[in-house]
């Protein structure tokens, strides 16, 4: 019987999905999901208003922060779709020509839903730590909650865990608050 070598995923698996599916590869394995359903959707889009709003355009000007949905992390081998992430504007003052990211965020938001939740707390998590990305949220639109962690020696630490209308304030955009329920329908 011949051995057949194990193909590693590539960029172009990725590139060959279809457009209603979204491709990542995760410590040498292809992860594919479906598009966001509308809940998760809407939660991603309100907190991308609710937090982009302070950092671009009127508001924002070219201090602070590049927020942004989805954006596509080609980084440590591994490529990786955040809901959102964003990168200090003077970390990185421009954002980059080529339909992906090659800096490591600062922050990322992974919006949970039955299809992805393992993979983004056992999976995308420790990644995310191990590249030193320093803040990163969890927030389940089913449970309306939202949990936000900073990385401390190598390890998130929990920093806090809010429900339903709860205010967040939290870092590193903890000067700006807003109700929770504003990412719920």
């Amino acid at each position: 019987m011949a051995n057949t070598a194990l193909k590693l995923p590539s960029y172009d698996d990725i590139l060959a999905l279809p457009e209603n599916l979204v491709g990542e590869i995760i410590n040498g394995r292809l992860e594919v999901q479906p598009r966001p359903a509308p809940k998760h959707a809407l939660t991603c889009s309100s907190l991308g208003i609710e937090i982009g709003s302070l950092f671009h355009g009127r508001h924002g000007g070219s201090t602070g922060w590049w927020i942004l949905d989805e954006p596509e992390l080609h980084i440590g081998g591994h490529v990786l779709v955040s809901d959102l992430a964003g990168w200090r504007k003077q970390r990185m003052p421009q954002l980059p020509e080529t339909a992906w990211f090659e800096m490591v965020p600062d922050w990322v938001c992974e919006v949970l839903s039955p299809a992805t939740a393992k993979i983004d707390r056992s999976e995308k998590m420790p990644i995310y730590a191990g590249l030193g990305v320093f803040y990163c949220w969890l927030i389940d639109p089913m449970l309306h909650t939202l949990e936000t962690y900073r990385l401390q020696e190598g390890h998130w630490l929990l920093q806090q865990s809010l429900k339903d209308d709860d205010q967040v304030s939290a870092d590193p955009f903890a000067e700006h608050s807003f109700s929770l329920s504003h990412l719920w329908e």
